[in-house]
């Protein structure tokens, strides 16, 4: 019965993981239909074909690998004279149906945020409601009704922020790292600079910072269900932000990025924790989470200006609206290919970083 419950959590997960990239290509697709643009191909997954049918001038496919999809458009990736065409339109309509893909999977990040908090029991906040027996907080001096502004220099606005924060910090040789806080009490902003936090050792051998403090419950009911969803998706995005900003300055390194494989392995020991602790259910939202986080971060990342990706596509649109004339496509091609040589190598990488972690427990560079 257990084997059958994990099968059919991982079957969720795949759809969910489908769902991320369907509603990616479905923001491309359907603005580029709401802009009159010609739709070739509207595609659900990649490889060989197992479905497809013809509407009106779109072929619909759906096809066997659930890692991908695609919206092809006429005049796209070619000039055509088609009055149609992806080309033929003004800057301004191809800038909208290129964002759109990311501005979805945000969305979609929103609309599961929603669903997990709404199901939440209580909902947090970044305002000190009491401390645990020798609280480092407590001894520096923070007080009970404190609001927590800043830690380490990452600004706090929710629970979820705090989590983070205290999950970055770098805990490097065998001393209890010393942060600075930052707190609002009654109006006035306090900084105090030397809380020394304490630590503890997790069962795989890792050390954590200890969360000797619990924060303020915020009342439930369909107003504060929907901001707290709102909040927590900003917080995501900054998250997903700041983890790029530490991987380009080399806070992070190759062992904390995760390929599909990674990915896959993170979503099973989810499901796995979830289904021992609070059964299917818990199980299927530990999953829900971690699309949240994915569909976000794939946003987010597509929005980046990497060639190959949406992100670089806007950049060449935004220098085309800018100096009134098109990148010529060779020169646009050219970047293309190399950002995609790039990104399959990084791809072939973190998956077998993904591999050997799996099998000995240690990625590259760790």
């Amino acid at each position: 019965m257990v084997f059958i419950t994990q099968v059919l959590l991982v079957i969720l997960a795949v759809l969910l993981f489908g769902l991320v990239i369907t509603i990616h290509e479905f923001g491309h697709f359907f603005t580029a239909k709401l802009c009159k643009i010609r739709v070739n191909e509207f595609s659900v997954g990649m490889g060989p074909q197992l479905l497809s049918f013809r509407k009106g001038e779109t072929q619909y496919s759906l096809r066997l690998l659930p890692i991908g999809g695609y919206c092809a458009m006429e005049g796209e990736e070619e000039d055509s004279d088609d009055e149609r065409a992806f080309n033929r339109k003004p800057v301004w309509k191809r800038i909208l149906v290129v964002a759109m893909g990311a501005v979805m999977n945000i969305l979609l990040g929103l609309v599961l945020m929603v669903i997990l908090v709404a199901q939440t029991p209580l909902l947090g906040s970044n305002i000190v409601a009491r401390f645990e027996d020798n609280s480092a907080l407590q001894e520096a001096g923070i007080q009970v009704g404190d609001r927590i502004t800043s830690i380490n220099g990452y600004t706090v606005r929710t629970d979820r922020d705090v989590q983070f924060a205290l999950s970055i910090i770098g805990l490097e040789g065998e001393e209890e790292p010393v942060v600075p806080f930052t707190v609002d009490r009654e109006g006035q902003s306090l900084t105090f600079p030397e809380v020394r936090l304490q630590t503890t050792e997790t069962e795989d051998g890792q050390r954590a910072i200890v969360f000797d403090f619990k924060v303020l419950a915020i009342p439930k009911n369909v107003g504060t269900v929907l901001w707290k969803a709102v909040e927590d998706t900003v917080s995501v995005v900054r998250l997903v932000w700041q983890s790029v900003y530490m991987l380009l300055t080399g806070q992070f390194g190759i062992n904390d990025l995760a390929g599909p494989v990674g990915t896959a392995s993170v979503i099973t020991q989810a499901a796995s924790a979830g289904l021992e602790s609070s059964g299917f259910f818990g199980a299927l939202s530990n999953i829900v989470y971690l699309i949240m986080i994915i569909t976000v971060n794939l946003g987010i990342m597509n929005l980046l200006p990497i060639p190959a990706l949406d992100g670089g596509r806007l950049l060449f649109l935004i220098i085309e609206g800018i100096v009134r004339r098109p990148i010529p496509r060779r020169f646009e091609g050219w970047i293309t290919a190399a950002g995609f040589i790039f990104l399959i190598g990084l791809m072939i990488v973190v998956t077998f970083s993904d591999i050997l972690r799996l099998v000995t427990g240690r990625g590259l560079g760790a």
